[in-house]
């Protein structure tokens, strides 16, 4: 396995609201774990919330006691956004604050991957192909027939997400399973990513840089912010 992250603030914010988990080794029962959270709310209340959320997911998975990895993330979540929840009503500076999060492990020949938001898991063999589904509005209006899937990142509502951690007493996470193999790549990104770069020219910069993960996301966070750098860019690149 060979992996690389990297977060970048962009070329228009002023502070990196994203906060990146990459780890190999063994987390608690999970041999690897990797996450990415995307903050949202004022310039504290992000940074708070994207923080809180990665350090006690990967708190509650060292402690874990439930035997499955989808249990286990579940359970994270969810301490998670309770914590971040009761923290914003504390704090007037941190009200309204929440995060996006995306997250896997690796165990055998299967990715466990959850996530809530819009922060993505694309998996990439003969093609890159998305595999979490984003709860935003856009996704929503796809989903819909009302715009073709190509509008969705230059839509004016791109940015309005309909569920995050911290936002609500309980959030539902997406669980999903897929089978890896030797030669795939998995990339987690936030929407600093996609909404600056389509899926066709993400593959086509892992492609060209399969051999160097860091190569490879250095030069998607590069091109990123020549698209325009409109929010903070984190990217996991996972090669099995």
């Amino acid at each position: 396995m060979k992996t690389f992250s990297i977060t970048d603030t962009g070329r228009v914010r002023t502070s990196n609201q994203d906060y990146v988990f990459c780890e190999e080794n063994a987390i608690g029962s999970f041999p690897n774990l990797f996450l990415v959270a995307d903050g949202m709310g004022g310039h504290k209340a992000g940074d708070t919330a994207s923080r809180m959320c990665v350090e006690e997911i990967v708190s509650r998975i060292q402690k874990a006691e439930r035997k499955t990895p989808v249990g286990i993330m579940e359970q994270a979540i969810e301490s998670a956004n309770r914590m971040i929840y009761e923290k914003s009503t504390e704090a007037e500076e941190l009200a309204g604050m929440g995060t996006t999060i995306v997250g896997t492990t690796i165990q055998n020949n299967t990715a466990y991957i959850v996530n809530v938001g819009d922060s993505r898991l694309y998996q990439m063999r003969d093609v890159l192909q998305q595999i979490t589904v984003d709860h935003s509005l856009v996704e929503e209006m796809v989903q819909s027939g009302e715009i073709q899937k190509d509008e969705m990142r230059t839509h004016p509502n791109k940015n309005i997400i309909t569920r995050a951690l911290g936002t609500d007493m309980a959030v539902r996470p997406d669980c999903f399973e897929i089978e890896v193999r030797e030669g795939d790549v998995l990339l987690l990104c936030s929407d600093g990513l996609s909404n600056m770069l389509d899926d066709v020219e993400i593959e086509k910069i892992v492609r060209e840089n399969i051999e160097d993960m860091k190569k490879a996301g250095e030069s998607l966070v590069r091109q990123a912010n020549e698209a325009g750098g409109k929010d903070n860019i984190s990217v996991i690149l996972i090669r099995l």
